[in-house]
């Protein structure tokens, strides 16, 4: 099978959309499926074999934290050089707009899935007027497309509600090699308590740092009680104001942390805290339990499908920090919290990404069954029945 990903983030960035693509690619090249990556131009040329074709990048003014591609005639150029049977347009908004125009206008079957919930971020950035514009957009965007996926079955149910057009799950998984409880790294958690914070509870947070994460949400928390440190790994547009934030509390910000280091801040942390509500998965959840971490959540549809509340961590409610602070106080309980490590590994080896990466090749074959074209695959069962 030929295959086109046209997508708004790719390497070197990091993040969930980005993880599940390139596990995805690594499982499609071992099947010798031939792979190209349409994406704002970063420098990575070629990936596991895959041909990384980079589209013109540039800082947006309301976004200036990273690069985006705008919309561009070359997607087409690039469609029509490698003459793909199926295009997969991942997260369509900028870029993504070319990728959806070009494979209509020339006839390649399309496949859509969403992975960022750009609506619910309305409420953080005083546009909440535009939320229902903002859904007519990505719906009209969407509903080009044969087939489109998403990451939760909450989220699944909201795009139905908001009439997106055959609209599938697209699970998730984890690498339980790379996040494991072995990784545990007593100088990582010196540095992640700045040092000076023996004995005293590790709460980790792991993402983008920006307003819709809710991170400051936190802060309480720390006021509350100063046996507990926080560690912020990543980076993003809120920084700034998040170190004016959390001055004068037990927290450390690391920047960004890659491959071994991001599986021994996850392994020696007691909690991985996640307050936000606006995720359409939040993977870096699975990845916090496959190192053995339980996870304390605020309540939201996609959390809730990952977090067992007293089993594999703990919920909290949204907007309510004494909720927040109960569901901390719960570590106290040394049986209680070993219980929960064990189960949250437990539930990660569950998953890995050999599973949705082969469903997403399944959604490629039906897209190909509804447009009557006749894949490789297809006709080697052909050819063997």
């Amino acid at each position: 099978m030929k295959i086109a990903i046209v997508t708004e983030t790719f390497l070197p960035s990091t993040d969930g959309v980005v993880t599940r693509l390139t596990e995805a690619i690594k499982h499609m090249r071992k099947q010798n499926h031939e792979v190209v990556v349409i994406a704002p131009d970063l420098g990575v040329k070629e990936y596991e074999g895959a041909i990384v074709e980079g589209v013109k990048a540039t800082t947006l003014p309301f976004y200036r934290y990273k690069k985006f591609s705008l919309p561009q005639r070359k997607v087409k150029k690039i469609l029509q050089k490698y003459d793909p049977d199926l295009v997969h347009v991942v997260n369509p908004a900028i870029l993504g707009i070319a990728g959806v125009h070009y494979a209509e206008k020339l006839g390649f079957p399309l496949v859509a899935s969403y992975h960022t919930h750009v609506p619910k971020y309305f409420d953080y950035y005083n546009l909440k007027p535009l939320i229902p514009l903002c859904w007519k957009y990505f719906r009209s965007l969407h509903n080009k497309a044969d087939v489109n996926l998403c990451t939760s079955q909450a989220v699944k149910n909201e795009l139905v509600e908001k009439d997106f057009f055959n609209v599938h799950l697209w699970k998730r998984g984890v690498d339980i090699k790379k996040y494991h409880p072995n990784k545990y790294s007593n100088d990582m958690r010196q540095a992640l308590t700045n040092h000076h914070q023996p004995g005293k509870k590790l709460l980790l947070f792991v993402g983008r740092l920006a307003a819709e994460k809710e991170i400051h949400k936190l802060k309480p928390l720390l006021e509350k009680r100063n046996d507990v440190c926080l560690a912020i790994v990543g980076d993003g547009p809120a920084r700034d104001d998040l170190e004016k934030t959390f001055e004068g509390t037990n927290t450390v910000f690391t920047g960004f942390l890659h491959g071994d280091e991001l599986g021994q801040a996850f392994a020696s942390a007691d909690a991985l805290v996640f307050p936000s509500v606006t995720e359409t998965l939040g993977l870096v959840i699975l990845e916090a339990m496959a190192a053995g971490l339980p996870v304390i959540a605020a309540k939201s549809g996609p959390t809730m499908e990952q977090v067992e509340d007293g089993k594999t961590g703990l919920l909290f409610e949204n907007e309510n920090i004494d909720s927040l602070i109960n569901a901390v106080n719960q570590l106290d309980n040394q049986l209680l919290h070993q219980s929960l490590k064990e189960n949250a590994r437990k539930e990660a080896e569950k998953f890995s990404w050999t599973g949705p990466s082969e469903q997403l090749l399944d959604f490629y074959e039906k897209t190909l069954r509804m447009n009557n074209v006749t894949s490789y695959k297809a006709v080697q069962e052909q050819v063997n029945n």
